[in-house]
């Protein structure tokens, strides 16, 4: 029919197809849906959702990434909703309910005109128009720098981040955790700042004692004891050697035949195997250690060595663990104990000590010179609880972070949604065509945030108090917004509420590029698979006759 082998799409009669318009709408009410979900989980009075999985586990959480991840979806338009989330969270770590929330509303305010039948093309480009001129604005007029060594004004960012979670109760201590863990991990070079909080920062829940009791260590705590009991527990600055070797015979990786026809053959085997143990740990005892980690086992002889030099040995440790443990003291991990050279011993620890918390045991490396790694311990009433405060505690650090890193802030409850708004409005009417509608609409979706912070307080008349804004900033008030507390108007600089440029403006660009994904597809296609005679499922097949050119 075409010539040559073009690839044609064929349908079979139990290929499940929908098009055009009736997609459009069914995705624009998937995102709704989701965003529905999670509206109540934002701002200081959120609410908590309690999510069971399937193996009978309960979270309880306001986080937005967190509850979406729990939730099973099949509409496949609010599985790319949930996506945005993580994207949020991974990207920048806070903000992941915002975003849920106003992909929503960028979906809601174009459905009216779809049904007008103006073409998705012309609501894609206003959108698209609308971002950029949002991530300009929002970059030159409205973010004002921040000065990173002010630790007052840092503190106040990270606090309005935590006031609107479960850990707002204890907002001055979690600020000061965050803030404290980001300065230790922070390390630049040539002018580069980098500041990796997944690897160098570990949080370590231990049930017991009260929220109050948790601190940052000024170096590493892992959840292991020494492997024998004759070893030291506490070594004052102990020159540390870390290894990713085993200290014990090697077995042969591929299946191994021995054949030994005399009776000394066997003594001599394993004489060989003593041997290669004590020439190992005698590399090791040579250079002097106090303590050794390896990531692999240590077999008894290699412990009886390493007692008789008195060195303390800890084993099986985490690849992660062991890199947390090298940037704290100046160790270098080693491969292969032959390879040990005296710069590869890390001395920058203070104390090394194996402490019991609660009912475990832990090894601490404490009062490092300057460790660039660092583990904040958490305490609390549950696990539940302990969850709850990881979770939140993540959004600080992340907070933190995002504010090193990019220190611009815009004023927080609602009041740079409105500010945008605003000249977004202006910007409409001097938009060409029908576009300007579209880019109209943007603006008014911008208004959904202050909005349901005012929902969200309670007693608020909404209607009443987003009037009272929307006329506070066209008379210039573009720092006034909503305070989540009480649903009041406030100026924001007076309240000392502001956020990250950086979270604001991925929070932006996600949920209008998602709103642009969703609604440029208009049609879905999904291959439903059907029972033949036996019983047993088979793949829908295009027959020979649909196949032919």
């Amino acid at each position: 029919m075409f010539g040559g082998s073009a690839p044609i799409l064929v349908l079979s009669q139990n290929t499940k197809r929908d098009s055009g318009r009736k997609v459009q709408v069914e995705n624009i009410a998937a995102g709704k849906a989701i965003a529905d979900v999670i509206r109540t989980c934002l701002g200081p009075q959120a609410m908590l959702k309690m999510l069971m999985d399937p193996m009978g586990g309960i979270v309880m959480t306001n986080d937005g990434n967190a509850i979406l991840r729990e939730i099973t979806v099949q509409h496949p338009a609010a599985k790319s909703m949930i996506e945005i989330a993580r994207t949020q969270d991974e990207e920048v770590g806070d903000g992941t309910t915002s975003v849920i929330v106003l992909a929503g509303e960028m979906l809601g305010v174009a459905e009216q005109f779809l049904e007008q039948n103006l073409h998705p093309t012309v609501v894609i480009k206003a959108y698209r128009q609308a971002l950029e001129d949002m991530v300009t604005l929002l970059q030159d007029n409205i973010s004002t720098p921040l000065d990173v060594t002010d630790k007052e004004r840092l503190t106040e960012v990270v606090k309005s981040c935590v006031g609107t979670k479960f850990i707002g109760r204890w907002a001055d201590m979690a600020c000061k955790i965050a803030l404290e863990a980001v300065q230790t991990v922070m390390l630049e070079e040539n002018g580069r700042k980098e500041i990796d909080i997944k690897r160098y920062a570990r949080v370590e829940k231990i049930p017991g004692g009260s929220i109050e009791d948790s601190y940052v260590l000024n170096g590493v705590m892992i959840n292991k004891d020494v492997t024998h009991p004759k070893m030291r527990r506490v070594i004052k600055n102990p020159r540390i050697v870390l290894l990713d070797c085993t200290l014990e015979y090697k077995k042969g990786e591929s299946q191994t035949n021995v054949e030994i026809m005399n009776e000394t053959d066997f003594t001599r085997i394993l004489q060989l195997e003593e041997e290669y143990i004590e020439k190992v740990c005698a590399d090791i005892i040579a250079l002097k250690p106090d303590v050794v980690f390896t990531e692999k086992g240590v077999s008894d002889l290699a412990q009886h060595y390493l007692v008789k030099a008195n060195i303390s040995a800890v084993r099986r440790v985490r690849k992660s663990d062991n890199n947390r443990i090298a940037r704290a003291c100046g160790a270098t991990i080693v491969n292969r104990t032959e390879e040990l050279k005296e710069d590869d011993v890390g001395t920058g620890a203070g104390l090394f000590e194996i402490k019991k918390v609660g009912d475990e045991y832990f090894c601490f490396i404490t009062e490092c010179k300057d460790p660039k790694a660092c583990t904040i311990m958490l305490r609390g009433a549950s696990k539940d609880v302990l969850n709850e405060t990881e979770r939140n505690l993540q959004d600080a650090l992340h907070v933190a972070r995002n504010i090193m890193l990019q220190p611009r802030l815009v004023p927080g409850g609602g009041a740079v949604e409105m500010a945008v708004s605003k000249a977004l409005l202006e910007k409409g009417k001097s938009v060409e065509g029908v576009a300007q509608w579209p880019y109209r609409a943007v603006a008014q979706a911008l208004e959904v945030i202050p909005r349901t912070l005012a929902q969200n307080c309670g007693g608020a008349n909404t209607i009443r108090t987003l009037t009272a804004l929307r006329a506070k900033h066209a008379t210039g008030g573009t720092s006034w917004g909503i305070n989540g507390e009480t649903g009041a108007i406030v100026d924001m600089k007076e309240l000392g509420i502001w956020e990250p440029l950086a979270v604001k403006l991925q929070i932006y660009k996600t949920a209008v590029e998602t709103a642009i994904l969703l609604l440029r597809i208009d049609d879905i296609v999904s291959g439903s698979k059907k029972k033949d005679r036996d019983g047993e499922q088979k793949t829908a097949q295009p027959t020979e006759e649909s196949m032919k050119e």
